[in-house]
């Protein structure tokens, strides 16, 4: 029997109170093809050439994810704009992110070298470390150098993963077929699927209808026609 307008927005609100968040861990990582190369290289720590590994891949492939990950199995210190003096680092584990968002200078340098000497650095990119300009020879050399372990683009697997575990933690279960459906039709990135599940709650609360293949292709087709692609 289909539940009334109001047992579903009573069902919505439970949902969002219950609301479960994002959490960085090994435990909720989608494992894949397209990144299972990337999380081997990531598990030979602390064993890394150098005491250091480049972490690179598209946005929102799951860089960030791993590595916090990490540095909460490491103990590693975030090394941001905020971070103590490199003095207060050594030692340590260490993790730089958005390195090529960032300057490529003589801190990353040190940073590298404290790797050398027995620390460990962790540094994510979207590009590979060859391709970040420095006007340091001497950093130019190490970055050429660094062991890069690549993240590529989500595959089927991952984008199945990631809608599962997004509905999840907002305590919706869709039709069986929503999965599939989705995941053929949709962009394929992270951001896309936060995107479509987040306007198939939304919709499904203001039309009292359950989430299912339907209403899917429903926000899909209303999608494409905003984009033009029916023009």
């Amino acid at each position: 029997m289909k539940p009334s307008p109001d047992q579903m927005r009573r069902q919505r609100q439970l949902r969002l109170q219950l609301q479960r968040p994002a959490v960085f861990s090994r435990q909720t990582f989608v494992v894949s093809q397209s990144n299972a190369l990337a999380l081997a290289a990531l598990d030979a720590w602390p064993n890394w050439h150098g005491g250091r590994l480049a972490l690179v891949g598209p946005q929102s492939c799951g860089k960030t994810h791993l590595a916090m990950a990490w540095a909460a199995q490491s103990g590693a210190i975030v090394v941001g704009d905020q971070t103590p003096e490199l003095d207060a680092l050594r030692g340590h584990a260490m993790l730089f992110e958005d390195a090529d968002r960032r300057p490529v200078d003589e801190r990353l340098f040190h940073l590298i070298n404290m790797a050398d000497a027995g620390a460990s650095l962790l540094i994510t990119a979207r590009t590979t470390p060859v391709s970040w300009p420095t006007a340091l020879p001497d950093l130019r050399s190490r970055l050429n150098a660094l062991a890069v372990a690549q993240i590529e683009a989500p595959d089927d697997g991952v984008l199945d993963g990631v809608l599962r575990k997004l509905f999840r933690e907002r305590n919706i279960r869709p039709a069986a077929d929503v999965y599939p459906y989705l995941v053929q039709r949709m962009e394929r990135s992270v951001p896309a699927a936060l995107d479509v599940v987040s306007r198939l709650d939304e919709l499904a609360d203001a039309e009292h209808r359950e989430i299912t293949r339907a209403l899917a292709r429903q926000i899909l087709e209303h999608e494409d026609r905003t984009l033009g692609l029916f023009d």
